[in-house]
């Protein structure tokens, strides 16, 4: 018998944005019978041999019942424990901790006074997804009522400097498939771009990319650093995506490190990338 997979997304997105087109034929290649529902829906995950996580791009304002639903999937990946860890954008600040070079982030906590930097700067909740909730602020200004309203919504605040090379170059976000490196791709600016028709995300001008060396040495021990604090081997992540920008010194800095339900970039990479998709979901069955 074949085995089954789910691609988990939202009533909204069922089936996601498009960029996992290509993954639905690759998989069926590989002997799979695949199948797309919300993660909310009464699909039968218990019964699949893989549920995937895709466009589950709802889940921020329902954390507490996605995560219980995750738990309750036999199958899923990336796995519910690592689901719980990286939802909560407080996983940076364990990542700064342990030395890895990330974008100074400060974590404010409902209840708790906050502070600005001298320079520009970026206020976003702690659990959010598709950049809402996310606001840009110039040198010296109050962000305080955008923090409370944060904290309203029953989130911490995360502050950050606003590095300017993202006007210029953007993000770059590298792909790992099963741990490995698959590709990479830009991401231009979207602070000042609109959500899209869903409302779930801000539309995003992507481009493929190739890596420098130094970037790809930090997202490797980005995955190293993530998978030691969660006790897990980077083999055990079906799918990562790390998201990089230079900072002031021209160096690489983590941003966001996406375990959850990150766009992969298919549609900005070379066909095979489905396949080796595939071929890692095949991997964690075994």
């Amino acid at each position: 018998m074949s085995p089954t997979a789910i691609l988990a997304g939202c009533a909204e997105l069922p089936s996601g944005d498009g960029d996992d087109d290509a993954v639905v034929p690759a998989l069926t290649a590989l002997g799979f019978s695949v199948s797309s529902a919300p993660w909310d829906s009464p699909a039968d995950f218990s019964s699949a041999d893989a549920v995937v996580l895709r466009a589950t791009w709802d889940y921020a304002a329902r954390r507490t019942e996605f995560l219980a639903w995750c738990e309750s999937v036999p199958s899923l990946f990336n796995a519910a424990e690592v689901v719980r860890w990286n939802t909560d954008k407080s996983y940076l600040v364990e990542l700064l901790d342990a030395g890895v070079p990330v974008v100074p982030t400060s974590l404010v906590s409902p209840g708790s006074p906050a502070s600005f930097p001298s320079s520009d700067f970026v206020v976003k909740p702690s659990v959010g997804a598709g950049s809402r909730g996310v606001a840009r602020f110039a040198a010296g200004a109050d962000a305080s009522s955008h923090v409370a309203a944060l904290h309203a919504e029953g989130h911490g605040a995360l502050i950050q400097p606003y590095q300017s090379s993202v006007d210029s170059s953007g993000e770059l976000a590298l792909v790992y498939l099963g741990g490995i490196y698959s590709h990479a791709f830009t991401k231009a600016a979207m602070l000042e771009s609109t959500m899209d028709e869903s409302g779930l995300y801000r539309s995003e001008k992507l481009a493929p990319a190739t890596p420098p060396v130094d970037a790809v040495a930090l997202a490797e021990d980005v995955l190293d650093a993530a998978s030691a604090l969660l006790g897990i081997l980077r083999a055990e992540l079906l799918y990562a995506r790390v998201d990089l920008v230079r900072g002031a010194d021209g160096k690489p800095l983590l941003l966001e490190l996406e375990l959850t339900e990150p766009s992969l970039g298919f549609r900005q990479t070379d066909p095979a990338a489905a396949l080796r998709f595939a071929s890692a979901v095949r991997q964690q069955l075994a």
